[in-house]
């Protein structure tokens, strides 16, 4: 069998042209395929997070420079950073400061600052991205899919008209245009400063 042209047979009804077992050919041939580079999730996937074993991600971001944890904005209770395994370019997150797991043990500082910072970051990402939706949600518990149950967080995911496609459905892929970075500094500059508010 060969690649290109299946019809084409020499004189013999051999197959004319290279053969597929001839792994020189397939060296820098173009295909009809796109490729999705996304190294940043080899961390999550060689590491992950290992529940009783890693420390809280959510109470180290903040003892991290804004850059460098990705955050967005801190409050006196709460902050904003970047989910590093966005469903959505500029899906964020709400987290407190304090480690606690469920809504329900939050205080009542902390529900309204959680509330107050996820009306400001649906404002910031809808001026900078121009999305047409949200969801925003909790997942309480490892049971209902938290993937860090252990510290209260709210996520923010900005949808767009267009967003879906077949990539999640079919290869469990995401396609991401901007990298987290981008996002970050173009949040992060956008958003209002406490005291003009």
């Amino acid at each position: 069998m060969t690649i290109g042209d299946h019809d084409a047979h020499d004189s013999d009804g051999e197959s004319a042209g290279v053969r597929v077992d001839d792994p020189s050919y397939l060296v820098g041939v173009p295909d009809e395929f796109q490729r999705l580079w996304t190294p940043h999730r080899m961390v999550y996937i060689q590491q992950g997070q290992q529940p009783g074993k890693d420390e809280c991600p959510f109470c180290i971001a903040p003892q991290m420079s804004d850059e460098d944890a990705l955050i967005v904005s801190r409050g006196k209770h709460a902050y904003v950073l970047l989910n590093l395994f966005p469903y959505n370019s500029g899906h964020l997150l709400v987290c407190p400061y304090r480690h606690v797991a469920m809504y329900d043990q939050a205080t009542p500082e902390e529900v309204a600052e959680i509330a107050s910072l996820t009306q400001t970051a649906m404002r910031v990402v809808s001026a900078v991205a121009r999305n047409d939706g949200y969801n925003i949600g909790m997942n309480q518990g490892m049971v209902a899919g938290a993937g860090i149950a252990g510290h209260l967080h709210q996520h923010i995911v900005p949808r767009w008209a267009q967003d879906s496609n077949f990539f999640p459905i079919i290869a469990r892929t995401k396609a991401l245009p901007q990298l987290l970075g981008e996002v970050w500094a173009s949040l992060a500059s956008a958003w209002p400063d406490p005291d003009d508010e």
